[in-house]
C-alpha cells in the first residue's frame, strides 16, 4: 500500500470519526467528481462520452465543483471526465480543493498534461493520475490514438522532474494478460518510478463502443493472481489495501460499498455508483437516503455481476481492514515499507 503518510493518517482519522464517534453507517471515502463530460479521445471500453453535444459543451462552475466535495466531507477527491484538463477553470478547482486540504487526484489521459503543467503548483495534497493501461501498442491501441503513450511518458517525468506527486491508474481487458499486466506495472513502478499505481478490471459500461473484452469474475481472478505472484504484489508501488488485492486474487469476497465513493457530475449526485447511471440526485445525502441500496450487488443486478472494480470495493476492503486488527496491522506495516522505499 503505497499512500503517504499524510494521507494514510488523515484517512484513517476520518474513518475512526465517521465509525467510532459519529456512529454513521454510510459516508463518503472519496468523491469522484466530473466537472465535463468532453475527453479528446475516444477509448473503446469507455461509457462516460456518449452525450448529446450541447451536453459535451459544458462545464461545471468551480463554486459547484468545490461546493459537492464540501458537502459530502470526503477527505479525497479524485477529478474525472471527460479530460478534466480540458476544463478552463480545472486549475481553480484544484487550488480550492487543495486549500481546503483535500487530497486530489486530477485523473488524465496526459495529452494536454504538459501544456497545463504551468498552472498547477506540487503539493502534498494534489497528484496528477495518468491513465496507462500498458505499453506503447496495447495502451494506444486501448485509446485509439496512436503516440498517446509517448506523450504520457513525457508528461510524467516532466512532472516528476517539476516535483509533482504522479500516480497512474491502469485499467485491465480480457486481452490481457499477466504478462502484459507485469510489463507495464513493472515499467511504472522501476523506470518511470511514479508515485503509486491504481489498477481496475474494466467495467462492462452499457454505452462503451467495444463490449466483447470485459473480464468475468473467474477470469480477473486468474490474471490478477497470476500476475501478482513471484513477489511482484509486494515490489509494486500499489494504491490498494492488501484486502482488496486479495479481492482481485480471489482470496477474499464482499460486497460493494457504492455509496463510499459516489460520482457526482453535471447532473448531479448519480445513482447508484460512478459506473451505473440510474438517475441523479442534488445532494449527497438524498442519494444516501433516497436510493435502494439493497437492489444492488451480484446477484441482484445483472449489471453488477461481474463488477470487480475498486470504486466499488476498494472502500469495503478499507473499512474491512479497519474492523480488524491483524488487518490494520498488515495495512500499517506495508504503507510504511512503501514509504521507505520511496
Amino acid at each position: 500500500m503505497a499512500m503517504p503518510l499524510r494521507q494514510t493518517v488523515r484517512v484513517a482519522s476520518y474513518l475512526f470519526e465517521q465509525k467510532m464517534v459519529r456512529r454513521r453507517e454510510k459516508f463518503p471515502l472519496i468523491v469522484e467528481l466530473e466537472p465535463l463530460f468532453a475527453c479528446n479521445l475516444k477509448c473503446e471500453g469507455c461509457g462516460k462520452i456518449q452525450h448529446p453535444a450541447g451536453v459535451l459543451k459544458q462545464r461545471m462552475p468551480v463554486a459547484q465543483a468545490v461546493g459537492a466535495v464540501l458537502e459530502s466531507g470526503a477527505p479525497m477527491v479524485s477529478i474525472a471526465g471527460g479530460e478534466p484538463l480540458m476544463h478552463p477553470q480545472i486549475d481553480e478547482i484544484v487550488r480550492q480543493l487543495v486549500a481546503r486540504k483535500k487530497f486530489v487526484f486530477l485523473c488524465t489521459n496526459a495529452l494536454l498534461m504538459r501544456k497545463k503543467m504551468d498552472k498547477f503548483t506540487p503539493s502534498p495534497y494534489f497528484a496528477f493520475t495518468v491513465h496507462i493501461d500498458g505499453m506503447r501498442e496495447r495502451h494506444d491501441e486501448s485509446v485509439a490514438k496512436e503516440g498517446t503513450f509517448d506523450e504520457a511518458v513525457a508528461a510524467i517525468k516532466e512532472a516528476k522532474r517539476r516535483g509533482f506527486r504522479v500516480t497512474t491508474n491502469s485499467t485491465f481487458f480480457n486481452t490481457d494478460t499477466p504478462q502484459t499486466i507485469i510489463e507495464v506495472l513493472n515499467y511504472l513502478n522501476d523506470d518511470l518510478q511514479v508515485d503509486e499505481m491504481m489498477l481496475s478490471p474494466a467495467y462492462a459500461y452499457e454505452k462503451a463502443p467495444d463490449q466483447e473484452h470485459f473480464l468475468g469474475v473467474e477470469q480477473t481472478r486468474e490474471l490478477f493472481r497470476k500476475a501478482f505472484g513471484d513477489g511482484n504484489r509486494k515490489k509494486w508501488r500499489l494504491n490498494h489495501s492488501p484486502l482488496f488485492l486479495d479481492f482481485l486474487e480471489g482470496k477474499a469476497d464482499f460486497p460493494c460499498t457504492a455509496w463510499a465513493i459516489p460520482n457526482y457530475s453535471l447532473f448531479g449526485w448519480q445513482r447508484p455508483c460512478y459506473l451505473m447511471s440510474d438517475g441523479y440526485v442534488p445532494t449527497y445525502q438524498k442519494l444516501l437516503d433516497e436510493t435502494d441500496w439493497e437492489k444492488y450487488g451480484r446477484g441482484r443486478d445483472e449489471r453488477c455481476d461481474n463488477c470487480m472494480a475498486h470504486c466499488g470495493y476498494e472502500p469495503t476492503a478499507v473499512l474491512a481492514t479497519m474492523g480488524s486488527l491483524k488487518e490494520s496491522i498488515r495495512a500499517a506495516r506495508e504503507t510504511v515499507a512503501s514509504n521507505r522505499a520511496k
